[in-house]
């Protein structure tokens, strides 16, 4: 097979394999929060218990992603050092979501289980979300193929995400819940993405052709030195590092939970609303992931951030402006969706931006110490999206006690497992909920408003001007370090 028909063939078999995975992350990063809360009734306590094993779960991770990257830069078998991770990660990973959301257990006994579960995922997404991402630089080190392969998979993955934002809420909360209940619907619902994630990922594992270069070198050692002098002797991969978990934070934090309790204190207990919102708040992205490679050649990174900061800003003051007005009408709906679609269109030119520059910096290793430690500088990108999802429950769990939003959800949580033990109808139930939404304050809502659209504001334009002044590795200093890396070879 030559250069043309394997870059072909990779452009599609690389980018399908994430879009399971990314229902999976969707699934456990930005509804597992609100699948606890929804069907267990907690004491503040508790909710602090939760909180701190999300964090710890991500600071073990701090050691987890580079010590995998090491592992995987020291694997070689005959399917070449990504893909037998890839295949071990997901197909572990689907068991640990299925237990996960199919757990019986109340009280702390369910929190002791949440952590090994926690810890389990920590562990498991990490074995193929950095062999998945790792490999980019093996498909092709030319500028415009490795934008190609990291603005497709990346719109692929935003398929994935898309799909399970749309079906998740639609299908646990309100009339259209399986089951006519939380529990049983978030618990189907694990099984089938769990599913999908294997199949999907096969494209990859069976279908991409990487360029092996690596194998003509002996295997690294696996060392915790190497990792950390990989790390901090590359001064760029630490500026973008920092950067990319600010704008992480920024960008998750509509979607960690904080967003759906808005809309369900707004206008209603209902899936189908929510599921509109954040479906046609990331429709605007596909374009931006479609068209990347074209743009990327008209306009440099630096310029496109300008450009896409100034319609973020302008996307916050919108659902800033139109979530204070009064009344539930769907006018006042619409003007928050459209205000999210805008801030999440230059969040997410930020994040394709932010995944790219971390990949360069591969090139940039090179050309000072002279190795290129593809799958540890890898690492960094899923560690940092996974340090950045443990931050975003965490202040969404301050902001749920902070505006007493807990004692909400602790009286729609016992309504739901009274319908899942049979115990009252589903109208019922619904109607009950109305009641406990209708009882929210205009303080308690407007907390979350401000912390959907002040806050992650704050967050990208601190992101945007560390970038702006402290990432050189730009458009022409790439090029030209890889051109002399050529007369190197």
């Amino acid at each position: 097979m030559d250069d043309k028909q394997r870059l072909k063939r990779n452009l599609w078999m690389f980018p399908l394999g994430t879009v399971g995975r990314d229902m999976v992350y969707c699934l456990f990063a930005n509804f597992l929060l609100t699948y606890i809360l929804f069907t267990r009734s907690l004491t503040n306590s508790q909710i602090f218990a939760i909180t701190v094993i999300m964090v710890c779960a991500r600071v073990f991770d701090a050691l987890n992603d580079p010590i995998m990257g090491n592992i995987i830069e020291r694997t070689r078998t005959k399917w070449g050092k990504y893909k037998p991770w890839q295949l071990i990660g997901i197909l572990s990973t689907a068991v640990v979501v299925y237990l996960t959301f199919n757990s019986k257990l109340e009280g702390w006994s369910f929190i002791v289980f949440f952590g090994v579960m926690y810890f389990c995922y920590s562990i498991t997404y990490t074995m193929h979300d950095i062999s998945y991402w790792g490999m980019v630089p093996s498909l092709g080190s030319d500028a415009d193929a490795r934008n190609m392969f990291t603005s497709r998979a990346t719109l692929f993955a935003g398929v994935g995400s898309t799909l399970a934002s749309i079906c998740i809420p639609m299908f646990t909360a309100g009339s259209s819940a399986i089951g006519g209940n939380a529990a049983t619907a978030y618990g189907v619902i694990a099984l089938v993405i769990g599913l999908i994630s294997i199949a999907f990922m096969c494209f990859t594992i069976f279908g991409a052709q990487e360029y092996r270069t690596y194998e003509k070198e002996p295997a690294p050692r696996v060392s915790l030195k190497k990792i950390f002098s990989t790390i901090t002797g590359n001064d760029q991969l630490l500026w973008i590092s920092v950067i990319f978990l600010i704008q992480q934070v920024g960008n998750g934090l509509v979607l960690g939970g904080l967003g759906s309790s808005l809309i369900y204190f707004e206008f209603g207990y209902r899936g189908g609303l929510y599921s509109t919102f954040s479906t046609v708040g990331v429709a605007a992205t596909a374009f931006l992931m479609m068209f990347y490679p074209a743009i990327s050649r008209k306009l440099h990174r630096k310029q496109l951030l300008k450009v896409m900061m100034v319609v973020a800003v302008v996307g916050y003051a919108v659902m800033l402006v139109f979530g204070l007005m009064g009344g539930t009408g769907m006018f006042r709906f619409w003007g928050l969706t459209i205000g999210y679609m805008l801030s999440n269109l230059g969040q997410y030119s930020f994040y394709l931006v932010g995944m790219i520059s971390i990949i360069n910096t591969v090139e940039y290793n090179e050309y000072k110490h002279g190795t290129r430690d593809e799958a540890i500088i890898a690492s960094l990108r899923p560690f940092l999206t996974k340090m950045g999802s443990a931050l975003i429950a965490a202040m969404t769990s301050l902001a749920y006690v902070i505006f007493g939003v807990t004692k909400l959800t602790n009286q729609i949580s016992e309504l739901e497992q009274e319908a899942s033990r049979g115990l009252i109808a589903e109208a019922a139930k619904l109607d009950s909920i109305d009641a406990v939404i209708a009882s929210a304050s205009h303080g308690q809502t407007v907390g979350l408003l401000i912390c959907i659209t002040v806050l992650p504001c704050i967050l990208m334009f601190i992101a945007y001007l560390l970038y702006q002044k402290n990432y050189t590795l730009d458009e022409e200093e790439y090029d030209r370090i890889c051109a002399e890396l050529k007369e190197r070879a």
